[in-house]
């Protein structure tokens, strides 16, 4: 490469939603050198998250700390979920940055870089299988957007005041892009947006997700999948059943319930009640090596002692194998924003009592594992002991879920991005250790 390569520095803060966006704009890029050091990129690119307060914190954290390394002439380039939220206030309130665009232009930077010129378009960007973007982190896994923008309006979610109603992608053009991917050797796809479950129902399709999986089992080469954020109200029991039985997708389920109290989802304007809600939860644990993962809310305005306590009973009794719990954040233009606040104080309270609860319902899920033989993929060298390789089950989802170490390779030959057999042999405080057995 000769020294007038120019470099490129891109964050990608937030969800993996954005992550792919960002990949968008390294298409788009792809005559810059991609660089880890700010201080030498001739452009740097922050993609914000405008979700929650942390994140937006975190955003103009990043930005101004990069601001401050950066060398002369260099751009900088903010874009993403909160500058297309507050993109008056950023663009009065932050002279340092160069170039302001939001959710709808990724596909354009290469002219704004070009033109130094901001940009908000009143489309919400969506990739198709003709975005040329770039996958980062895996050589054997990518995201896969199959819509944008939302059609509920839960009491605390700003998402569609700034991204919109639900925008659904085209199956064809999905399908285009996986089959794509798996001639350059990916075979693990995580399918995401807002709301997963309502896929196509703006297109007029029932069983958008139903068709979807349809599709992906039948493209030759793709050995493993699953679908990331589903919404209580739109998932129904056909659409469970099909992601057990299908040979391709992992029987996992991401469905983010929020709370457990039907006051507390009324209030949250979930649309949806306990009963129907825990229907769900245990007709998707009935599925054979069903893995559950969920999100919560600690301090959402109106949760009482009562209504808290009672979600705390039904999490440790459930035993999800992973959750998050969120702080609750208020954010204007949500309906929550105007309701009598509970103290940060609280909030914090909550969320840690719920936090140990999810340490227990992991190391609970962990112990379960112990013993079985399961399909892993090898990613590199831990970094917990460059003796032991880090590992992921396929039936766990890319970055949220863990690792496991495998400590005893058999003498197989090693090779990253590669299946294979492993048996689950203990478990040391939180991390599991596994044997290899033969490559798959």
């Amino acid at each position: 490469m000769n020294n007038m390569t120019k470099k490129l520095h891109l964050v990608s803060l937030g969800c993996t939603k954005n992550l792919v966006d960002s990949e968008v704009m390294l298409g788009r890029l792809r005559e810059y050198e991609i660089s880890d050091d700010p201080t030498t990129a001739d452009v740097i690119i922050v993609n914000t998250c405008g979700f929650i307060d942390a994140a937006k914190e975190e955003s103009i954290n990043t930005v101004l700390n990069l601001h401050d390394e950066r060398k002369e002439n260099s751009i900088l380039v903010m874009s993403g979920c909160l500058t297309e939220r507050y993109r008056e206030e950023m663009q009065a309130d932050m002279p340092e940055i160069d170039i302001f665009t939001g959710v709808g232009d990724y596909e354009k930077i290469d002219q704004l870089i070009a033109t130094k010129q901001s940009t908000f378009s009143p489309e919400v960007y969506l990739a198709t299988e003709n975005s040329g973007r770039v996958i980062t982190g895996s050589t054997y896994h990518a995201y896969i957007k199959i819509a944008e923008g939302c059609n509920q309006a839960c009491s605390f979610c700003a998402i569609p005041s700034f991204k919109g109603k639900l925008h659904s992608r085209s199956l064809t053009s999905i399908i285009k892009e996986v089959t794509r991917l798996v001639e350059d050797g990916f075979f693990d796809f995580s399918f995401i947006s807002q709301d997963s479950s309502s896929y196509g129902r703006d297109m007029k399709m029932s069983d958008g997700l139903l068709e979807l999986i349809k599709g992906v089992e039948a493209i030759k080469g793709v050995k493993s999948a699953r679908i990331l954020y589903l919404y209580p109200s739109t998932t129904t029991f056909d659409l469970i059943d099909a992601i057990a039985d299908s040979p391709v997708f992992q029987t996992y389920y991401d469905m983010p319930i929020q709370h457990i109290d039907n006051p507390m989802l009324k209030t949250m304007k979930r649309g949806f009640g306990e009963k129907k809600t825990v229907e769900l939860l245990a007709y998707m644990k009935q599925k054979e090596d069903a893995f559950i993962r969920t999100s919560l809310i600690a301090g959402h305005p109106g949760e009482s002692e009562m209504s808290f306590e009672k979600l705390c009973d039904f999490m440790e009794a459930f035993e999800f194998d992973r959750f998050n719990t969120f702080g609750y954040s208020n954010e204007e233009t949500t309906s929550a924003y105007t309701l009598p606040q509970i103290s940060q104080e609280i909030i914090d309270q909550r969320a840690e009592i719920l936090g140990q609860i999810a340490e227990e319902n992991t190391k609970a899920s962990l112990k379960s594992m112990i013993g079985k033989t399961i399909t892993i993929v090898i990613d590199g060298e831990s970094d917990e002991h460059e003796y032991l390789l880090s590992a992921r089950p396929l039936s766990w989802a890319e970055d949220i879920d863990g690792e496991i170490l495998i400590n005893d390779t058999s003498d197989l030959p090693v090779e990253y991005g590669k299946l294979y057999e492993a048996k689950v042999t203990e478990l040391v405080g939180t991390q599991l250790l596994a044997t290899l057995i033969k490559p798959q």
